[in-house]
Protein backbone atom coordinates (compact mmCIF):
# COMPACT_ATOMS: atom_id res chain seq x y z
CA UNK A 1 0.00 0.00 0.00
CA UNK A 2 1.25 3.28 -0.99
CA UNK A 3 2.30 5.58 2.12
CA UNK A 4 1.29 9.36 1.96
CA UNK A 5 4.48 10.45 3.63
CA UNK A 6 3.54 13.61 4.59
CA UNK A 7 3.03 12.76 7.66
CA UNK A 8 6.63 12.10 8.68
CA UNK A 9 6.05 15.97 9.58
CA UNK A 10 4.62 14.74 12.84
CA UNK A 11 7.28 14.51 15.70
CA UNK A 12 7.43 11.23 17.16
CA UNK A 13 6.56 10.90 20.99
CA UNK A 14 9.81 11.35 22.98
CA UNK A 15 10.50 7.75 24.70
CA UNK A 16 10.49 6.38 21.27
CA UNK A 17 12.72 9.06 19.50
CA UNK A 18 15.07 8.43 22.71
CA UNK A 19 14.73 4.28 21.93
CA UNK A 20 15.51 5.03 18.57
CA UNK A 21 18.29 7.23 19.00
CA UNK A 22 19.84 4.45 21.14
CA UNK A 23 19.48 1.80 18.55
CA UNK A 24 16.80 0.15 20.47
CA UNK A 25 14.53 -0.46 17.69
CA UNK A 26 12.61 -3.38 19.12
CA UNK A 27 12.14 -1.39 22.12
CA UNK A 28 11.07 1.68 20.11
CA UNK A 29 8.49 -1.20 18.53
CA UNK A 30 6.68 -2.32 21.43
CA UNK A 31 6.27 1.78 22.65
CA UNK A 32 4.70 2.31 19.19
CA UNK A 33 2.33 -0.86 19.72
CA UNK A 34 1.20 0.27 22.77
CA UNK A 35 0.77 3.73 21.90
CA UNK A 36 -1.39 2.34 18.93
CA UNK A 37 -3.72 1.01 21.72
CA UNK A 38 -4.72 4.16 22.70
CA UNK A 39 -7.16 6.66 21.76
CA UNK A 40 -4.51 9.31 19.92
CA UNK A 41 -5.00 11.89 16.89
CA UNK A 42 -5.51 10.02 14.03
CA UNK A 43 -2.14 12.07 12.16
CA UNK A 44 -0.07 10.62 14.89
CA UNK A 45 -1.21 7.24 14.55
CA UNK A 46 -0.30 7.43 10.62
CA UNK A 47 3.37 8.79 11.55
CA UNK A 48 3.34 5.56 13.80
CA UNK A 49 2.41 3.50 11.04
CA UNK A 50 4.89 4.82 8.96
CA UNK A 51 7.71 4.52 12.06
CA UNK A 52 7.24 1.41 11.90
CA UNK A 53 8.68 0.63 8.45
CA UNK A 54 11.27 2.99 8.81
CA UNK A 55 12.10 0.95 11.62
CA UNK A 56 12.40 -1.71 10.05
CA UNK A 57 14.92 -0.16 7.02
CA UNK A 58 17.17 1.52 9.76
CA UNK A 59 17.11 -1.40 11.84
CA UNK A 60 17.93 -3.97 9.11
CA UNK A 61 21.21 -3.51 7.15
CA UNK A 62 21.85 -0.09 7.19
CA UNK A 63 24.86 0.05 9.54
CA UNK A 64 26.17 -3.59 9.55
CA UNK A 65 29.76 -2.64 11.16
CA UNK A 66 30.66 -2.64 14.66
CA UNK A 67 33.99 -0.14 15.59
CA UNK A 68 36.01 -2.77 15.53
CA UNK A 69 34.95 -4.35 12.39
CA UNK A 70 35.10 -0.79 10.79
CA UNK A 71 38.44 -0.52 11.49
CA UNK A 72 39.37 -3.65 10.35
CA UNK A 73 38.00 -2.78 7.05
CA UNK A 74 39.70 0.53 6.92
CA UNK A 75 43.65 -1.49 7.91
CA UNK A 76 42.81 -3.80 5.28
CA UNK A 77 42.39 -1.09 1.99
CA UNK A 78 44.38 1.72 4.25
CA UNK A 79 48.25 1.64 4.59
CA UNK A 80 49.71 2.80 8.00
CA UNK A 81 46.13 3.40 9.31
CA UNK A 82 45.46 3.73 12.73
CA UNK A 83 42.31 3.14 15.25
CA UNK A 84 42.40 6.86 16.41
CA UNK A 85 42.36 7.72 12.56
CA UNK A 86 38.69 6.24 12.71
CA UNK A 87 37.57 7.78 16.35
CA UNK A 88 38.92 11.41 14.55
CA UNK A 89 36.40 10.85 11.58
CA UNK A 90 33.35 9.29 13.41
CA UNK A 91 34.23 12.45 15.55
CA UNK A 92 34.06 14.91 12.83
CA UNK A 93 31.22 13.15 11.46
CA UNK A 94 32.85 12.09 8.28
CA UNK A 95 31.90 8.59 8.45
CA UNK A 96 28.10 7.88 9.06
CA UNK A 97 27.19 5.96 12.47
CA UNK A 98 24.16 5.49 14.44
CA UNK A 99 23.73 3.20 17.49
CA UNK A 100 22.45 -0.36 17.58
CA UNK A 101 21.51 -1.55 20.83
CA UNK A 102 23.66 1.26 22.11
CA UNK A 103 26.92 0.50 20.29
CA UNK A 104 28.44 1.91 17.47
CA UNK A 105 27.78 0.63 14.26
CA UNK A 106 28.93 1.86 10.58
CA UNK A 107 27.27 2.49 7.53
CA UNK A 108 27.34 0.27 4.91
CA UNK A 109 29.14 1.84 2.85
CA UNK A 110 31.43 4.20 5.21
CA UNK A 111 34.84 3.24 3.85
CA UNK A 112 34.04 3.60 0.18
CA UNK A 113 32.29 7.35 1.43
CA UNK A 114 35.43 8.68 2.96
CA UNK A 115 37.50 7.34 0.27
CA UNK A 116 35.65 9.17 -2.23
CA UNK A 117 35.78 12.27 -0.43
CA UNK A 118 38.79 12.17 1.32
CA UNK A 119 41.73 12.67 -1.20
CA UNK A 120 44.61 12.04 1.69
CA UNK A 121 42.80 8.41 2.44
CA UNK A 122 42.20 7.92 -1.59
CA UNK A 123 46.38 8.32 -1.69
CA UNK A 124 46.67 5.10 0.62
CA UNK A 125 44.60 2.92 -1.05
CA UNK A 126 46.79 -0.59 -1.43
CA UNK A 127 43.60 -2.46 -2.67
CA UNK A 128 42.73 -2.91 -6.15
CA UNK A 129 38.87 -2.74 -5.25
CA UNK A 130 38.87 1.20 -5.82
CA UNK A 131 39.46 3.35 -9.92
CA UNK A 132 42.83 3.50 -9.77
CA UNK A 133 44.10 7.44 -11.07
CA UNK A 134 44.09 6.95 -15.00
CA UNK A 135 40.62 5.66 -15.15
CA UNK A 136 39.51 8.62 -12.68
CA UNK A 137 41.19 10.81 -15.48
CA UNK A 138 39.59 9.69 -18.31
CA UNK A 139 36.50 10.35 -16.68
CA UNK A 140 37.07 13.64 -15.67
CA UNK A 141 38.21 14.17 -19.26
CA UNK A 142 34.74 12.84 -20.46
CA UNK A 143 33.01 15.59 -18.23
CA UNK A 144 35.13 18.48 -19.87
CA UNK A 145 35.12 17.23 -23.04
CA UNK A 146 31.53 17.48 -22.93
CA UNK A 147 31.38 21.41 -21.23
CA UNK A 148 34.07 22.36 -24.00
CA UNK A 149 31.86 20.90 -26.64
CA UNK A 150 28.95 22.28 -25.44
CA UNK A 151 30.05 25.72 -25.82
CA UNK A 152 31.31 25.05 -29.19
CA UNK A 153 27.79 24.07 -30.50
CA UNK A 154 25.86 25.44 -28.76
CA UNK A 155 24.16 21.68 -27.76
CA UNK A 156 24.25 18.17 -28.11
CA UNK A 157 21.99 15.28 -29.10
CA UNK A 158 22.65 11.54 -28.71
CA UNK A 159 20.42 8.37 -29.17
CA UNK A 160 21.25 6.90 -26.30
CA UNK A 161 20.36 2.41 -25.26
CA UNK A 162 20.59 1.14 -22.01
CA UNK A 163 19.90 -2.54 -20.77
CA UNK A 164 18.63 -2.43 -16.99
CA UNK A 165 17.87 -5.68 -15.20
CA UNK A 166 16.24 -6.85 -11.35
CA UNK A 167 15.40 -10.10 -10.08
CA UNK A 168 15.44 -11.15 -6.64
CA UNK A 169 18.43 -12.65 -4.76
CA UNK A 170 18.61 -16.40 -4.24
CA UNK A 171 17.93 -16.35 -0.76
CA UNK A 172 14.82 -14.54 -1.80
CA UNK A 173 13.53 -16.41 -4.66
CA UNK A 174 10.17 -17.84 -4.34
CA UNK A 175 10.00 -20.02 -6.99
CA UNK A 176 6.13 -20.66 -8.36
CA UNK A 177 4.93 -17.72 -6.58
CA UNK A 178 3.12 -14.83 -8.48
CA UNK A 179 5.22 -11.90 -8.59
CA UNK A 180 5.55 -8.02 -9.46
CA UNK A 181 8.06 -6.28 -10.97
CA UNK A 182 8.70 -2.55 -11.95
CA UNK A 183 11.76 -1.32 -13.73
CA UNK A 184 12.27 2.61 -14.78
CA UNK A 185 12.22 3.68 -18.06
CA UNK A 186 12.94 7.07 -19.60
CA UNK A 187 10.36 9.30 -19.49
CA UNK A 188 9.12 12.49 -22.30
CA UNK A 189 10.68 15.32 -21.07
CA UNK A 190 12.67 18.52 -21.72
CA UNK A 191 15.62 16.07 -22.69
CA UNK A 192 13.74 13.17 -24.07
CA UNK A 193 11.80 13.49 -27.42
CA UNK A 194 11.45 9.60 -28.16
CA UNK A 195 11.59 6.25 -26.35
CA UNK A 196 12.06 3.06 -27.68
CA UNK A 197 11.26 -0.30 -26.42
CA UNK A 198 13.80 -2.98 -27.93
CA UNK A 199 13.46 -5.58 -26.02
CA UNK A 200 12.09 -7.52 -22.30
CA UNK A 201 11.78 -10.37 -20.57
CA UNK A 202 9.60 -11.43 -19.51
CA UNK A 203 6.76 -9.92 -21.76
CA UNK A 204 6.00 -6.64 -20.07
CA UNK A 205 1.98 -6.24 -18.79
CA UNK A 206 2.29 -2.69 -19.05
CA UNK A 207 3.91 0.77 -19.59
CA UNK A 208 3.51 3.97 -17.66
CA UNK A 209 2.29 6.64 -19.74
CA UNK A 210 5.18 8.39 -21.58
CA UNK A 211 4.77 11.49 -19.38
CA UNK A 212 4.21 9.49 -15.75
CA UNK A 213 5.78 11.16 -12.94
CA UNK A 214 7.84 8.30 -12.27
CA UNK A 215 7.92 5.93 -14.94
CA UNK A 216 8.32 2.33 -15.53
CA UNK A 217 7.93 -1.01 -17.26
CA UNK A 218 5.70 -3.64 -15.25
CA UNK A 219 6.41 -7.40 -15.30
CA UNK A 220 3.39 -9.89 -13.62
CA UNK A 221 4.02 -13.59 -13.67
CA UNK A 222 4.85 -16.87 -11.39
CA UNK A 223 8.57 -16.65 -10.71
CA UNK A 224 10.79 -19.15 -11.88
CA UNK A 225 14.41 -20.31 -10.91
CA UNK A 226 16.89 -17.52 -11.37
CA UNK A 227 15.01 -15.16 -13.54
CA UNK A 228 16.07 -11.95 -14.47
CA UNK A 229 13.87 -9.48 -15.59
CA UNK A 230 14.76 -7.21 -18.16
CA UNK A 231 14.38 -4.26 -20.36
CA UNK A 232 15.97 -2.55 -23.12
CA UNK A 233 15.20 0.93 -24.17
CA UNK A 234 16.88 3.03 -26.38
CA UNK A 235 16.17 7.38 -26.46
CA UNK A 236 17.01 10.71 -28.15
CA UNK A 237 18.47 13.06 -26.06
CA UNK A 238 19.11 16.89 -26.58
CA UNK A 239 20.26 19.52 -24.23
CA UNK A 240 21.46 23.30 -25.43
CA UNK A 241 23.96 24.94 -24.03
CA UNK A 242 22.89 28.24 -22.00
CA UNK A 243 24.31 30.99 -19.76
CA UNK A 244 21.68 32.86 -17.92
CA UNK A 245 21.92 36.42 -17.95
CA UNK A 246 20.21 38.22 -14.76
CA UNK A 247 19.64 41.51 -16.78
CA UNK A 248 17.13 39.58 -18.88
CA UNK A 249 15.11 37.78 -16.19
CA UNK A 250 15.00 41.21 -14.49
CA UNK A 251 13.20 42.30 -17.40
CA UNK A 252 10.49 39.35 -16.99
CA UNK A 253 7.91 38.61 -15.06
CA UNK A 254 8.10 35.57 -12.93
CA UNK A 255 5.73 32.40 -12.47
CA UNK A 256 5.02 31.29 -8.94
CA UNK A 257 4.45 27.60 -9.39
CA UNK A 258 6.19 25.07 -8.13
CA UNK A 259 7.31 27.54 -4.95
CA UNK A 260 5.40 25.73 -2.76
CA UNK A 261 5.80 23.20 0.42
CA UNK A 262 6.06 19.00 0.13
CA UNK A 263 5.78 17.48 2.96
CA UNK A 264 7.74 16.05 4.27
CA UNK A 265 11.15 17.24 2.71
CA UNK A 266 10.34 20.51 0.87
CA UNK A 267 9.52 22.39 4.16
CA UNK A 268 10.03 25.84 4.81
CA UNK A 269 11.16 25.59 8.23
CA UNK A 270 12.61 28.11 10.61
CA UNK A 271 16.14 26.68 10.48
CA UNK A 272 16.16 26.60 6.65
CA UNK A 273 14.85 30.34 6.36
CA UNK A 274 17.23 31.34 8.75
CA UNK A 275 19.78 29.84 6.10
CA UNK A 276 18.17 31.37 3.22
CA UNK A 277 18.54 34.68 4.57
CA UNK A 278 21.99 34.24 5.20
CA UNK A 279 22.79 32.90 1.65
CA UNK A 280 20.47 35.23 -0.65
CA UNK A 281 20.16 38.60 1.42
CA UNK A 282 17.90 40.93 0.01
CA UNK A 283 18.67 39.91 -3.54
CA UNK A 284 15.53 39.96 -5.76
CA UNK A 285 16.71 38.92 -9.12
CA UNK A 286 15.69 35.11 -9.57
CA UNK A 287 19.16 34.45 -11.34
CA UNK A 288 21.26 35.51 -8.87
CA UNK A 289 19.26 34.35 -6.02
CA UNK A 290 19.67 30.64 -7.91
CA UNK A 291 23.33 31.17 -8.41
CA UNK A 292 24.22 32.27 -4.88
CA UNK A 293 21.73 29.25 -3.26
CA UNK A 294 24.12 26.88 -5.51
CA UNK A 295 26.98 28.03 -4.77
CA UNK A 296 25.80 27.82 -0.87
CA UNK A 297 25.45 24.27 -1.72
CA UNK A 298 28.17 23.57 -3.73
CA UNK A 299 30.91 24.70 -1.52
CA UNK A 300 29.11 24.07 1.77
CA UNK A 301 27.27 20.57 1.47
CA UNK A 302 29.81 17.93 1.40
CA UNK A 303 29.41 15.16 -0.85
CA UNK A 304 28.60 12.16 0.95
CA UNK A 305 26.89 8.24 0.52
CA UNK A 306 23.43 8.65 2.74
CA UNK A 307 21.47 5.94 4.07
CA UNK A 308 17.72 5.36 2.79
CA UNK A 309 15.98 8.39 2.22
CA UNK A 310 13.11 6.57 3.71
CA UNK A 311 14.85 6.73 7.14
CA UNK A 312 15.48 10.71 7.13
CA UNK A 313 12.76 13.22 8.48
CA UNK A 314 13.09 15.96 6.51
CA UNK A 315 15.75 15.54 3.72
CA UNK A 316 16.82 19.20 2.82
CA UNK A 317 16.79 20.19 6.88
CA UNK A 318 19.31 17.19 7.29
CA UNK A 319 21.88 18.66 4.67
CA UNK A 320 22.11 22.00 5.88
CA UNK A 321 22.33 21.07 9.41
CA UNK A 322 24.62 18.36 8.90
CA UNK A 323 26.50 20.24 5.84
CA UNK A 324 26.92 16.86 4.27
CA UNK A 325 24.48 14.45 1.33
CA UNK A 326 24.39 12.54 -1.90
CA UNK A 327 23.63 14.08 -4.89
CA UNK A 328 19.41 13.43 -4.32
CA UNK A 329 19.77 15.54 -0.86
CA UNK A 330 21.62 18.51 -2.28
CA UNK A 331 19.46 18.86 -4.97
CA UNK A 332 16.51 18.66 -2.55
CA UNK A 333 18.12 21.32 -0.45
CA UNK A 334 19.11 23.57 -3.92
CA UNK A 335 14.76 22.94 -4.55
CA UNK A 336 13.79 23.62 -1.38
CA UNK A 337 15.73 27.27 -1.02
CA UNK A 338 14.70 27.94 -4.63
CA UNK A 339 11.21 27.95 -3.30
CA UNK A 340 11.54 29.58 -0.39
CA UNK A 341 13.32 32.12 -2.77
CA UNK A 342 10.36 32.47 -4.86
CA UNK A 343 12.25 30.78 -7.83
CA UNK A 344 10.24 27.53 -9.21
CA UNK A 345 12.72 24.65 -8.69
CA UNK A 346 11.57 20.69 -9.35
CA UNK A 347 13.31 17.34 -9.10
CA UNK A 348 14.83 15.28 -12.28
CA UNK A 349 16.28 11.77 -11.36
CA UNK A 350 17.33 8.47 -13.23
CA UNK A 351 20.39 7.07 -14.02
CA UNK A 352 23.71 8.77 -15.13
CA UNK A 353 25.21 6.46 -17.92
CA UNK A 354 28.90 6.93 -19.17
CA UNK A 355 31.44 3.79 -20.75
CA UNK A 356 33.01 4.11 -17.24
CA UNK A 357 29.90 3.88 -15.11
CA UNK A 358 26.29 3.64 -15.19
CA UNK A 359 24.11 4.10 -11.56
CA UNK A 360 21.13 6.05 -10.32
CA UNK A 361 21.71 10.02 -10.25
CA UNK A 362 19.56 13.12 -9.31
CA UNK A 363 19.54 16.91 -9.96
CA UNK A 364 17.45 19.29 -10.31
CA UNK A 365 15.98 22.08 -12.21
CA UNK A 366 14.61 25.82 -11.63
CA UNK A 367 12.93 28.06 -13.88
CA UNK A 368 13.69 31.85 -14.85
CA UNK A 369 11.61 33.72 -17.94
CA UNK A 370 12.15 34.40 -20.80
CA UNK A 371 14.59 30.85 -20.84
CA UNK A 372 12.19 28.35 -18.94
CA UNK A 373 13.33 25.13 -17.20
CA UNK A 374 17.10 24.77 -16.93
CA UNK A 375 19.22 22.42 -14.95
CA UNK A 376 21.42 22.37 -11.96
CA UNK A 377 23.48 19.47 -10.60
CA UNK A 378 24.39 19.93 -7.11
CA UNK A 379 27.30 17.15 -6.52
CA UNK A 380 28.59 17.64 -9.78
CA UNK A 381 29.04 21.56 -9.23
CA UNK A 382 30.19 20.48 -6.05
CA UNK A 383 32.57 17.86 -6.72
CA UNK A 384 34.10 20.98 -9.55
CA UNK A 385 34.44 23.12 -7.00
CA UNK A 386 36.54 20.93 -4.60
CA UNK A 387 38.51 19.94 -7.68
CA UNK A 388 39.42 23.73 -8.34
CA UNK A 389 37.38 23.64 -11.81
CA UNK A 390 35.47 26.63 -11.81
CA UNK A 391 35.08 26.32 -15.56
CA UNK A 392 32.90 22.91 -14.98
CA UNK A 393 31.62 24.19 -11.48
CA UNK A 394 29.92 26.97 -13.27
CA UNK A 395 28.75 25.30 -16.26
CA UNK A 396 25.97 23.03 -13.94
CA UNK A 397 24.48 25.63 -13.09
CA UNK A 398 22.16 26.08 -15.81
CA UNK A 399 23.14 23.03 -17.71
CA UNK A 400 23.00 19.54 -17.89
CA UNK A 401 25.39 16.87 -19.97
CA UNK A 402 24.26 14.32 -22.10
CA UNK A 403 25.49 11.35 -19.85
CA UNK A 404 21.37 10.76 -18.33
CA UNK A 405 18.06 8.70 -18.12
CA UNK A 406 15.53 10.53 -16.83
CA UNK A 407 12.80 8.37 -14.95
CA UNK A 408 11.27 10.55 -12.12
CA UNK A 409 10.09 14.11 -12.49
CA UNK A 410 8.44 14.06 -9.17
CA UNK A 411 9.35 12.64 -5.64
CA UNK A 412 7.20 10.56 -3.46
CA UNK A 413 4.36 9.63 -6.47
CA UNK A 414 2.56 6.19 -7.27
CA UNK A 415 3.48 3.97 -9.39
CA UNK A 416 1.14 2.88 -12.40
CA UNK A 417 -0.43 0.57 -11.59
CA UNK A 418 0.29 0.68 -7.80
CA UNK A 419 2.67 -0.74 -5.75
CA UNK A 420 0.77 -3.22 -2.74
CA UNK A 421 3.98 -3.21 -0.27
CA UNK A 422 6.19 -0.87 0.82
CA UNK A 423 8.99 0.53 -2.08
CA UNK A 424 12.54 0.17 -1.87
CA UNK A 425 12.75 3.15 -2.41
CA UNK A 426 9.32 5.59 -1.33
CA UNK A 427 10.72 8.76 -2.31
CA UNK A 428 12.47 7.79 -6.03
CA UNK A 429 12.95 5.34 -8.30
CA UNK A 430 15.98 4.33 -10.27
CA UNK A 431 16.83 0.90 -9.20
CA UNK A 432 13.54 -1.43 -9.65
CA UNK A 433 11.08 -2.87 -7.44
CA UNK A 434 9.93 -6.48 -6.55
CA UNK A 435 7.15 -7.68 -4.31
CA UNK A 436 5.04 -10.77 -4.15
CA UNK A 437 1.42 -11.00 -3.25
CA UNK A 438 2.13 -10.78 1.07
CA UNK A 439 5.48 -8.70 0.77
CA UNK A 440 7.66 -6.75 -1.16
CA UNK A 441 11.91 -7.01 -0.71
CA UNK A 442 14.36 -4.77 0.23
CA UNK A 443 17.45 -3.43 -1.83
CA UNK A 444 19.76 -5.83 0.02
CA UNK A 445 17.49 -8.79 -1.40
CA UNK A 446 17.49 -8.04 -5.13
CA UNK A 447 20.07 -7.60 -7.45
CA UNK A 448 20.10 -5.05 -10.35
CA UNK A 449 22.27 -3.92 -13.02
CA UNK A 450 22.10 -1.27 -15.44
CA UNK A 451 24.23 -1.19 -18.31
CA UNK A 452 25.10 1.47 -21.03
CA UNK A 453 24.86 -0.49 -24.74
CA UNK A 454 25.99 2.47 -26.82
CA UNK A 455 25.45 6.32 -27.08
CA UNK A 456 25.89 7.81 -30.47
CA UNK A 457 25.77 11.75 -31.38
CA UNK A 458 22.92 12.60 -33.61
CA UNK A 459 24.09 15.17 -36.19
Amino acid sequence: MYQDLSYMKIPLPEDIQKLKFYGDFAGAQKMIDHFMTKDIPEVLRKRLEIETDVLKVIGGDQYPYTYEEALKIMQKYLRDFKDEELQHLKEISAADWIYVDGKVHFHRRFHENLIKTRPDLAERVMVADFDDAQANDEKQKLLNDNVRYMKENGGRTVRTQIRATIKAAKDFEEVGRKVRVHLPIPKICEQVTSVDILASSPEIKYIAPEDAPQRTVYFETELEEDQEFMVEYAYDYHVDYLELDPEKAAACEQPTFCTEEQAPHIMFTPYLQEVLKEVVGDETNPVIKARKIYDYVTSKIMYSYMREYFTIECIPEYAAINLKGDCGVQALLFITLCRMAGVPARWQSGLYATPYYTGCHDWAQFYVAPYGWVFADLSFGGSAYRMGNEERRAYYFGNLDIFRMPANSEIQMEFQPEKKWLRIDPIDNQRGEIEYEDHGLSFSQVEVTETLISMEDIK
